[in-house]
């Protein structure tokens, strides 16, 4: 098998640099693309922020996806219609801009908040997600864009001491997004980390399945299934082999973007040029071996 994609990485690792260090560091380290996380060049006017995608592009170096925001008040599923309506008008905004940045897609958390699913009524998330992205994809669709919806980590510990079911957590919730919801503007970003931790070591790849059809974008961060430490791939659970070999098996040809920071020693060793070389040349030998096996 051969690998198809190519590699990206979070702005939210860049928010304090200046766009010549984001540069630089991605074009030392070999990435195609990065996700522009809210706060990056935000203090920027339109136009500077313009001239920078265009500078960013020339270099080889795609703004290839846009992390929506997802505060509390984030929630395009919330049940009270202020805090809904609030929500979209302010995905709206932010698609805007991703568009102008010449984004490919913008990341969406289906929920914010952490209540358990099935105690609340799936069907109740569903319906008031139902009503924010009769608003969001056909803004989406006008841009260009694609919203991808992403599977989220587990909810609040329920009164039995497991993990809850929060909207989003779950293959089932995800399949039941594909199937009411089937615009071409909407799709799904994989998060292993969030999979691993929902999922377990046995059930992390049903997340997979479920987005299979709509997959397009992905959050590649490791942990020890405990909890979303966002550690660089390779250093801890997750089953890259697994997946590695699944997306090579779609096809899938744009960037995985890799949503952890290096893993090295100190804060300044793990921002440095060559630790972030390291990290993607890490995560390349893993993606590498995973293919060969």
């Amino acid at each position: 098998m051969a690998r198809t994609w190519k590699w990206s990485t979070s702005g939210y690792s860049f928010v304090h640099r200046t766009a010549g260090e984001v540069l630089a560091i991605c074009q030392r380290a070999g990435l195609a693309g990065l996700e522009v996380a809210p706060p990056l060049f935000a203090s920027c006017a339109d136009c500077e922020q313009q001239r920078l995608a265009g500078e960013f592009r020339s270099a080889g170096v795609s703004l290839d996806s846009y992390h929506l925001p997802f505060a509390g008040e984030d929630d395009i599923a919330s049940f009270y219609e202020t805090v809904r309506r609030g929500a979209v008008d302010n995905m709206l905004r932010h698609m805007d801009r991703a568009a102008m940045l010449g984004c490919r897609v913008v990341i969406q958390h289906p929920t914010t908040n952490r209540y358990d699913a099935g105690l609340e009524g799936v069907d109740q998330y569903l319906r008031q997600a139902g009503r924010s992205l009769a608003a969001l994809l056909p803004r989406a669709a006008s841009l260009g864009l694609t919203v991808a919806l992403e599977n989220m980590l587990p909810g609040e510990t329920t009164a039995a001491g497991s993990p809850g079911a929060r909207f989003g957590s779950r293959p089932e919730h995800l399949r039941r997004l594909a199937e009411q919801f089937a615009h071409p503007a909407l799709g799904f970003c994989l998060d292993t980390g969030h999979a691993l931790v929902a999922g377990g070591p046995d059930g992390a790849h049903a997340f997979f399945e479920a987005m299979a059809s709509r997959l397009v974008a992905f959050h590649l961060a490791d942990n020890a299934g405990d909890r979303d430490s966002h550690l660089a791939p390779g250093h801890g659970l997750v089953d890259w082999r697994t997946l590695f070999r699944a997306v090579a098996a779609l096809g899938y040809a744009e960037c995985l973007c890799i949503e952890a920071a290096p893993f090295a020693y100190g804060p300044n060793l793990s921002q440095s040029l060559e630790a972030w070389v390291q990290m993607v040349a890490d995560t390349e030998a893993l993606a590498m071996q995973a293919l060969a096996a």
